[in-house]
């Protein structure tokens, strides 16, 4: 049985799944738990329903979930009727688990978790079936349900505090997916994790919003209580529903679209073999690979989040690293202080952005908030009730309460961070959350003393060199009288873009018969579905086209007090007279920064096959030059002639990244 997803195929990729949804939580600022929260993160949820979508069958909704704190009081209730004895509240785990339908299938992957859970010198407690009322969901619901259970995992003695703990159910939950994955079992794609934690536990899958209080029967018991309950309806824009990829994720809800994600994706990939933890430590390695491929962008994000979060970052520092508000513009910077524009800039060349229109709320099951994009291009809008309780939603309304309780009504606003410590039993606002993590660490210093910028960098005066005709340089790249005319004229006469009304109705260059230049195999992504258009130019009060050069710092390195120095461009295309002062880094910089210069030319005698050998060499001497401690690559088709032909720079530059990936050198260089 599938798990209601397509497989890839033709054009359709299950990894562009995005959505655009409806979230929200309500909490008790002091913590108290209680029936009434769950009960009220139900209602918010199912007034939620217009904010995702039906199918053909108006029962078969796009997936809704909740998350709650764990209710130690009812799960030691239900474990005692198995004959479960549960350790102390946080000494224990419960996690739902979704597996497959068929009996074998069910017991391979029941059998994988019980051994990883030993091998990780565990307690595999026992199991307890989740008991559902499946009678009115839709029939293709039906068809992809997956069988529900929920493990209980004791705390072993390796492992000091429920932080550890919670560390160790996430290297746990991610060897299962990794080993049923590999077992390529053909309904192995149901098996899911929704949640695996000592201190959360989620409810979730392809069910309308009102549906999902009634479908699990354990939502309905008085001692099902919580402090806090995030809630979320999912409206895929162009998807298809599927049980896993309903909200909440472990940690996160969430409303918009990433944009960035496929290149989030790969830079995660790209840091595996650099990062080191000393929380981690060799369980660090078992997480890879940490985002698997044909996730949603939530689920991704989600990855990430919980990654940082067990690597040592609290979760309000993690957030503001993945979305980071407004901060490099010199209008933006004015409304903060410096400490905290450093915090951003230090963390811009550990982490970039996971970009687009986003509205998140955020939980580690202690703390709970929410964020918006540095645009705001989300809605998100909270209250807060004399009797300690704080409401956040997409919209007002969909939990009411007397007019004469509310203390405090408004609107989250672009990159700004609500959050609510219930331990502490408070409300943090956003300047004090972002000061007291700016002022954590001196970041102003850091910089200070390890940054070099081009701009500031002696000048170096580059030679016009032209080793052939124009003419016969244009030829040699491709450049067509249609290029010249419509594309470099007006830049070079107005300084702009050149726009236009007409569409284009040439074909495809994959589908095409006629030869085309490598570029015109690519087109821009972006989200048509829901996202105005944003460029730097309109939108510079929040975007920045600023550059990091050179190698990459350890992302969980917290406690390195040495940071890597770092080299800046004021944006991605330099001039001539910056590419050769890249060329002479090492006088500049002291011979902290090297740089080698590697031809990408090669023989036009030898055709094609010449091209595909000089794009291997290209990659050895690419990955010799970062283990002889260059950290600057610069490719270059200056050597090109009436025999020697340019590997298009697309291709060498991209060749040459993923060769330095899989021998894990990426990181060292730039």
């Amino acid at each position: 049985m599938g798990s209601g997803m397509p497989e890839q195929q033709g054009l359709y990729s299950p990894s562009n799944e995005r959505d655009a949804c409806g979230l929200g939580f309500v909490a008790h600022i002091k913590g108290n738990k209680s029936h009434l929260i769950v009960q009220q993160g139900l209602q918010i949820l199912a007034n939620l329903t217009h904010r995702g979508a039906t199918g053909y069958d108006p029962k078969l909704g796009d997936g809704a979930g909740i998350l709650i704190q764990m209710p130690d009081a009812f799960m030691r209730k239900e474990a005692t009727k198995l004959g479960i004895n549960l350790p102390a509240h946080g000494s224990y785990a419960c996690g739902t688990a979704f597996l497959p339908q068929t009996k074998n299938g069910r017991e391979a992957c029941e059998s994988i978790v019980a051994r990883i859970i030993h091998e990780e010198a565990q307690t595999l407690l026992g199991w307890r079936d989740v008991p559902r009322d499946n009678s009115n969901i839709a029939q293709a619901a039906k068809d992809v349900e997956p069988v529900m259970r929920q493990v209980f995992i004791g705390r072993g003695e390796n492992v000091e505090d429920q932080n550890a703990f919670e560390r160790k159910l996430f290297v746990i939950r991610k060897r299962i997916e990794h080993e049923v994955r590999a077992l390529k079992l053909d309904d192995s794609a149901q098996f899911y994790f929704p949640s695996l934690s000592s201190k959360t536990i989620i409810y979730k899958g392809m069910l309308l919003a009102n549906e999902v209080g009634v479908y699990y029967k354990d939502l309905q018991d008085e001692e099902m209580i919580s402090g806090l309950a995030l809630v979320h309806q999912r409206f895929s824009t162009n998807t298809f529903p599927k049980w896993d990829l309903a909200h909440p994720f472990r940690m996160i809800a969430h409303n918009g679209e990433i944009n960035t994600v496929q290149g989030n994706i790969n830079w995660m990939a790209a840091r595996h073999e650099s990062m080191r933890s000393a929380l981690m430590g060799e369980d660090l390695e078992k997480l890879w690979p940490l985002i698997i491929d044909g996730q949603s962008d939530s689920a991704a994000f989600d990855n990430a989040l919980e990654l940082l979060v067990a690597g040592g970052y609290s979760l309000p520092h993690a957030m503001m690293m993945l979305i980071p508000e407004a901060w490099s513009n010199e209008s933006a910077s004015k409304l903060m202080s410096e400490d905290r524009r450093a915090f951003y800039e230090y963390h811009a060349a550990l982490m970039e952005p996971w970009d687009g229109p986003a509205a998140v709320a955020f939980t580690d099951g202690t703390t709970i908030g929410a964020t918006l994009d540095r645009n705001g291009l989300r809605p998100a809008r909270y209250l807060i009730t004399d009797d300690d309780h704080v409401m956040m939603a997409s919209e007002m309304g969909v939990l009411t309460f007397p007019e004469e309780k509310i203390i405090k009504k408004w609107r989250l606003q672009p990159g700004k961070m609500l959050l609510i410590n219930l331990e502490e039993g408070r409300i943090i606002d956003d300047a004090e959350i972002k000061q007291s993590l700016a002022q954590a660490k001196p970041y102003k210093a850091w910089i200070d003393q390890s940054r070099y910028t081009l701009a500031d960098l002696p000048k170096i005066e580059a030679k016009q060199v032209m080793a052939a005709s124009l003419l016969d340089s244009q030829q040699a790249f491709g450049y067509s009288q249609e290029d010249i005319k419509f594309v470099m004229q007006p830049m070079i006469a107005n300084g702009e873009e050149a726009s236009g009304s007409m569409g284009n109705d040439s074909a495809l260059s994959v589908l095409s018969n006629k030869p085309k230049v490598l570029y015109h195999y690519f087109k821009q992504l972006f989200a048509q579905v829901t996202n105005p258009p944003i460029d730097p130019i309109r939108e510079e009060l929040v975007m920045s086209l600023v550059t990091f050069i050179g190698p990459k710092p350890n992302l969980l390195g917290l406690d390195e007090t040495n940071p890597p120095v770092r080299l800046e461009a004021s944006q991605p295309v330099l001039t001539l007279d910056e590419l050769e002062q890249l060329k002479a880094i090492d006088t500049l910089t002291k011979k902290q920064y090297r740089a080698l210069t590697l031809d990408i030319t090669y023989q036009a005698s030898q055709g094609k096959a010449g091209m595909a050998a000089a794009v291997e060499a290209l990659c050895s001497a690419a990955s010799k030059a970062v283990r002889d401690g260059f950290n600057i690559l610069i490719l270059s088709d200056r050597s090109i002639s009436k025999d020697r032909l340019a590997i298009p720079a697309l291709l060498a530059c991209s060749a040459t990244h993923q060769s330095l990936v899989r021998a894990g050198l990426r990181t060292s260089a730039g």
